[in-house]
């Protein structure tokens, strides 16, 4: 008898539990309105946001500010902190914007110069890193030597970058002058700086270099680089054929989506960002425009 009432009782709590959420009486205090107009809410929050131009811009000027694609490699918070520090070393120290091929010169401490500072200028031939581990290279012939400078971008110990002459190349490494005619590395300590209007697109130099004769440091013949002459009369005849077989080439990775994915940050988190990161870069950028007026500014003398 106890268990048949038992049985009785969990029957009713069960019809009077359907009876209760049937009526809309739950235990959510939403109705079916506030329940669909939170989703649409959510929706619409949801929508990606076009990217505006100035900051689709900012991976070219600014390629640093992006993270490692490399997912074992990401650390979030790591990343905003590096943000942080970066934009603290801009606020000290102008570093304006270059690309691979642009002259620049480089002023930094050095404990063993006589002013305790060394001035070194010479053509970008590799820039690359994220993060405060941003560097780059330039590359000058001194004294028929070819003479290799590596810098990292936020170095405390530099003390200003100048732009000598602000210009792209056809490639993204110009490894390869390491191998062509010296004349092709010299550039004159005291060059002076070439203007470039503000606002203005940065020219590309379609520049094309020959190269020495054999050996090379690497077998340009099969890399696919646009700033070299045609190599191949340049070596025999076996290594004419390797590079017709194009052995060295993965044609099969343009259609790897993964390894695009792999090697790539996708554009909404670089609008991300970007977003974080525009409001002081603009600030900066004003604040060196009204420097530059001024100091461009002569004050008129009194006559008489």
């Amino acid at each position: 008898m106890a268990i048949a009432g038992r049985i009785k009782l969990n029957l009713q709590l069960r019809n009077v539990l359907r009876n209760f959420t049937r009526d809309g009486r739950g235990m959510s205090t939403l109705t079916a309105e506030k329940v669909e107009d939170k989703i649409s809410e959510k929706e619409e929050n949801e929508k990606p946001v076009d990217p505006s131009p100035a900051l689709l811009n900012y991976r070219f000027a600014y390629p640093e500010f992006l993270p490692d694609p490399n997912p074992l490699h990401r650390n979030k918070l790591r990343e905003k902190l590096e943000r942080k520090d970066m934009l603290a070393r801009r606020s000290n120290i102008e570093i304006p914007e270059f690309y691979v091929g642009s002259i620049l010169a480089v002023t930094h401490s050095d404990p063993h110069a006589p002013g305790k500072t060394n001035r070194f200028l010479g053509i970008c031939i590799q820039r690359l890193g994220c993060g405060l581990r941003a560097n780059f290279i330039l590359r000058n012939v001194i004294d028929h030597l070819g003479v290799e400078v590596h810098f990292d971008l936020y170095d405390p110990t530099i003390q200003k970058i100048d732009v000598i002459r602000l210009e792209k190349r056809l490639d993204e490494e110009l490894f390869y002058l390491r191998d062509a005619p010296p004349e092709y590395s010299t550039f004159p300590l005291d060059m002076e700086a070439e203007y470039h209007p503000e606002g203005a697109e940065v020219p590309v130099n379609e520049m094309k270099v020959p190269l020495k004769p054999t050996p090379w440091l690497q077998r340009w013949e099969r890399m696919n680089m646009k700033g070299i002459i045609d190599c191949l009369p340049q070596v025999n005849e076996k290594r004419r054929r390797k590079a017709a077989l194009k052995i060295h080439q993965k044609p099969w990775e343009k259609y790897d989506l993964m390894k695009m994915y792999r090697e790539t940050i996708p554009m909404e988190e670089q609008s991300e960002i970007f977003a974080e990161v525009h409001s002081k870069l603009h600030e900066l950028e004003l604040h060196r425009h009204k420097m530059k007026r001024s100091r461009n500014f002569v004050k008129p003398k009194k006559s008489g």
